[in-house]
């Protein structure tokens, strides 16, 4: 992770998250932090002066932002400020991300998120339908990031998982944090719903336990210059995940399909953005 962090800001609430979470994967991953604003680029059909004038008002409230983000960073040092013209927020962040080499992109939660959690508004939705680098969206009012010391991964053993595996074990090196992996195991009735009988159902499940375990004991042995703890999990794969919260950041994967480098939602990445208590990094495939 090379290029920089870019935190994606606007006037909603879950803009100072986004920064402070920002701030810290910057400074932690030693790389060069970027807060951008997008406003409306010109039409290419329209009333001439009128859009140019209602263009010029969308760039000042841009600016406006950008003053804010100074003022929650303190006028931080090092930090760069830009304000993006394009068609939408996540166009101009995914525009920006591909010009710059971006190691990952931060952003803040939807309006409605509860405090403590996670609820993703359009911008981070549209964010995680291709970006090329690591998405973190930050939850509403949660604890100052770095300050827990564990790193979360949401472990499979497929190419995602594997991929969220290197991206976390990344950042671990440069927090000196250990890394906890951890897989859930749905329980008999969300995984066998088709079978009949306990003793079959047990039987799966027991070997199902088995190779998961093995996957997490192979995977944090192999891990190099990283503490690695694991936990296999039984319950919903959703509700669990959800429910950490003594990790400075989650990291999980994308989906098994899609384009190579590109995020795209699976279904439980795409439900824990809404639930989520802890900052989530979304990693494209391998």
């Amino acid at each position: 992770m090379t290029g920089p962090v870019i935190v994606g800001a606007d006037h909603s609430p879950g803009t100072a998250d986004a920064l402070a979470l920002g701030r810290w994967l910057a400074e932690t991953l030693e790389v060069p932090l970027i807060v951008a604003v997008v406003h409306p680029a010109p039409s290419a059909i329209g009333s001439g002066r009128v859009d140019a004038e209602w263009i010029a008002d969308r760039h000042r409230a841009a600016e406006r932002i950008l003053t804010e983000a100074r003022s929650t960073l303190d006028d931080r040092t090092g930090v760069e400020y830009r304000v993006v013209a394009s068609t939408s927020a996540a166009h101009g962040l995914h525009d920006l991300a591909e010009q710059t080499g971006a190691a990952m992109l931060v952003v803040g939660s939807g309006a409605a998120a509860p405090a403590a959690r996670i609820f993703a508004g359009s911008t981070a939705e549209r964010l995680l339908a291709g970006t090329i680098c690591p998405v973190a969206v930050a939850p509403a009012g949660g604890v100052a990031p770095g300050s827990l010391g564990r790193i979360g991964v949401a472990y499979v053993d497929t190419p995602d998982g594997r991929a969220a595996l290197s991206a976390a074990a990344a950042l671990a090196r440069r927090t000196g944090s250990p890394l906890l992996l951890v897989t859930v195991v749905a329980g008999g009735d969300a995984a066998l719903p088709f079978m009949i009988g306990d003793d079959a159902e047990r039987a799966f499940l027991d070997t199902a336990r088995e190779t998961y375990e093995d996957a997490l004991r192979n995977a944090a042995a192999s891990v190099p210059d990283v503490s690695a703890e694991w936990e296999l999990r039984s319950g919903d794969v959703v509700e669990e995940l959800a429910a950490l919260d003594d990790v400075d950041v989650l990291f999980c994967g994308s989906r098994g399909y899609g384009p190579t480098r590109r995020v795209l939602l699976g279904g439980v990445s795409g439900r824990l953005l809404r639930r989520a208590r802890r900052p989530l990094v979304v990693v494209p495939r391998a």
